[in-house]
């Protein structure tokens, strides 16, 4: 990348860093946050299409500039020639009759011709080819915004997905010790029945909330199971198990807590609403070579052609050589360089509604997202406190139940309060984290340093996960596998 793209660019040079030598970090197996992210850098499909795009888009403009650099061209022949002759003039066939014979005209000829052409041409001045290098330029900047947006992204997908598997792994959790203390409710259900207690339908009631734990467990195996596969499809790599989130991670407002900041930041900094600034000069570059359309376009250039022939009637060789400036002044192209002045124009005004379109949508996610985390920190206490209190009407109730006051359908939806509280706890949580890094991908401060300002907040605690038994021990390896990457330059 040229020197001057690179600052222009200045802010994402660290970024683009990031992601370009990402490839050169070996893959690291402990499965945490940071050495994800970074299995997610190396490996993911969709990354790696953005970094082969940012490469074109700058071939392509070395592409455009060597329009302007001297071109120079040879070309040459060798042939066999044949002539066949029958024609003769009048005065030759009067000589044939009574004079010299070799007078008359006509006869065959086979000779070899050879022949070089040299020729060197520089561009004086071309606006079309100069807007075009122009446009080329701006074309790279704005794949550079393009290529940190496809990386900040990856980095809240990956985020995403590896809080996913906590989030159902906690309600995992909350469902099997669901399931487990309803089914032995259910037991001393049967056994008061038993001995006339209680009446069947209290029985009944008892199953009927054991079969619902039992449903909602397993949707909370299926959920953590499709996190781990969906964390796989980002990363290319496999993990059975990952470090969980510590219970002493703060919850505490953006820092800082001026909502203005955040809308500010993005307006500066995000990646896409910069790519559809820098579509806006790409856009008027465009009218500027529709434009360049009506200029002249001066060259200068110099040839040199050599000829040879062994033909009877013709020795020697011949060479020519010319040095000059030619020039070509567009008078009239039928209009198709006024349509291309509208055509660009119309672009143009296209380019700044879109950037219009994407600057307003940015700071109503902005804005979203920052009261979406302070609501966080508050639910997350809220719901804290809902598991004490839940806990507290839990053992109440079973109080009551044993002395009388209390029936066992009181119990079970105690029970189901307290559990549904222990999820909605877990769920308040990933939510804030998850949200308060998509307020920095938003603002486009969300970078690996983030990440693993997060990753501090793990601990040593394994979440882990089993595959699924197959009849065969490969089935599922080959049940996900989704072939290899393509290999660079085949």
């Amino acid at each position: 990348m040229r020197l001057a793209h690179w600052a222009v660019n200045a802010p994402f040079r660290p970024l683009l860093l990031a992601v370009l030598t990402s490839s050169f970090i070996l893959p690291a197996h402990a499965a945490d946050l940071i050495n994800i992210t970074r299995d997610a850098l190396s490996n993911n499909a969709a990354l790696a299409s953005a970094r082969a795009e940012f490469s074109s888009v700058e071939a392509a403009s070395d592409v455009a500039s060597s329009a302007l650099l001297p071109q120079v061209n040879a070309s040459g022949n060798i042939a066999h020639n044949q002539q066949y002759e029958s024609q003769s003039s009048s005065r030759a066939q009067g000589a044939g009759a009574g004079g010299d014979i070799n007078a008359a005209g006509g006869g065959d000829d086979r000779f070899n011709t050879v022949s070089l052409t040299l020729e060197a041409t520089q561009t004086l001045f071309n606006a079309v080819t100069r807007q075009e290098v122009n446009q080329a330029e701006r074309q790279i900047d704005q794949q550079v915004y393009l290529l940190a947006a496809t990386e900040q992204q990856l980095l809240i997908d990956v985020a995403s997905a590896y809080f996913d598997i906590l989030r159902a792994h906690e309600v995992l959790e909350a469902r099997l010790a669901q399931e487990r203390a309803i089914g032995r409710q259910l037991e001393q259900a049967r056994e008061q029945f038993e001995v006339g207690l209680i009446a069947i339908t209290e029985v009944e009631e008892a199953r009927a909330s054991f079969d619902q734990s039992r449903a909602d467990r397993i949707a909370a195996e299926s959920n953590l199971q499709v996190a781990f596969e969906v964390l796989e499809q980002l990363t290319g790599q496999r993990y059975a198990s990952i470090d969980a989130l510590g219970d002493s991670m703060p919850i505490a407002l953006p820092t800082p807590t001026d909502r203005n900041y955040w809308v500010e930041q993005a307006i500066e900094r995000n990646p896409q609403v910069l790519a559809q600034q820098a579509g806006i000069e790409i856009s008027r570059v465009g009218v500027e070579l529709a434009r360049a359309g009506n200029m002249p376009t001066v060259q200068a250039f110099a040839n040199y052609r050599y000829s040879d022939s062994d033909s009877d009637q013709v020795s020697g060789y011949n060479t020519s050589s010319q040095v000059g400036v030619s020039a070509n002044v567009p008078i009239y192209t039928g209009g198709s360089t006024s349509a291309r002045i509208r055509q660009g124009t119309f672009q143009l005004e296209s380019s700044q509604y879109d950037f219009e379109s994407q600057r307003r949508t940015t700071i109503q996610q902005v804005r979203s997202l920052y009261t979406q985390v302070s609501n966080n920190v508050d639910t997350v206490e809220a719901r804290q406190q809902a598991i004490v209190s839940n806990r507290s009407a839990l053992e109440a109730t079973r109080a009551g139940y044993e002395v009388g006051t209390r029936n066992i359908v009181d119990v079970l939806n105690a029970e189901q309060n307290l559990y549904n509280a222990i999820a909605n706890y877990a769920e308040a949580r990933y939510d804030y984290v998850v949200n308060l890094l998509s307020l920095r991908q938003q603002a486009g401060l969300l970078d690996v340093a983030a990440i693993e300002d997060v990753n501090a907040w793990l601990t040593g605690d394994e979440v882990n996960f089993t595959l699924p038994e197959s009849g065969e021990p490969d089935a599922y390896q080959r049940a996900m596998e989704i072939g290899a990457p393509p290999s660079p330059g085949a």
